[in-house]
């Protein structure tokens, strides 16, 4: 009965009541800060690698797949490739769009899908594009024959979707 006959007393003073209206506050305060704090997890979680590294491992796998395939063309003997890229991976999210026209006004409004998983809430991702390849160096044995390079351009060209002029072939030294 102690407590109860303390607390009865603290709120009938005016300062009592002012103590516990102030700490509700500082309460309140405290929960609606903690929302605007970032929590880490999730960021580790959306981009698990670097764009960077994600370009240089992009680029290293396209590079081997491309002298593996420049193999083929008959003269070119053996293939090293070099390729540049601009830029990293691109990340497209799935996202609601409502469109409504008035008179000569168009609104379009977007809304992002949202997904619950282990770490919590984040965008739902549609799509993932790669870095985009700006122009490719091209090495061979048989890169010193006019032929062996038209072949050569016209594989990489096609291969990449590059215009010749963004393409080198030369041979082997």
């Amino acid at each position: 009965m102690e407590l109860k006959e303390r607390l009865r007393r603290l709120l009938s003073s005016k300062r009592g009541a002012a103590v516990i209206t102030a700490l509700g506050a500082a309460g309140m305060l405290l929960i609606m800060v903690s929302e605007l704090i970032p929590e880490g997890r999730e960021e580790e979680r959306e981009q698990p690698e670097s764009t960077a590294a994600y370009a240089d491992s992009y680029c290293a796998e396209t590079e081997q797949r491309l002298e593996e395939f420049l193999g083929h063309i008959e003269g070119a003997g053996e293939v090293e490739v070099y390729l540049s890229v601009a830029g990293g991976e691109e990340y497209e999210y799935a996202a609601e769009r409502r469109e409504s026209r008035t008179d000569n006004r168009t609104e379009e409004e977007k809304k992002y899908v949202i997904v619950s998983g282990e770490g919590g809430k984040s965008a739902l991702i549609e799509r993932i594009k790669a870095p985009e390849i700006t122009g490719a160096a091209v090495l061979c044995s048989g890169g010193d024959q006019p032929i062996v390079q038209e072949r050569i351009y016209r594989a990489v060209s096609a291969a990449l979707e590059l215009p010749a002029t963004k393409i080198y072939v030369t041979k082997i030294g």
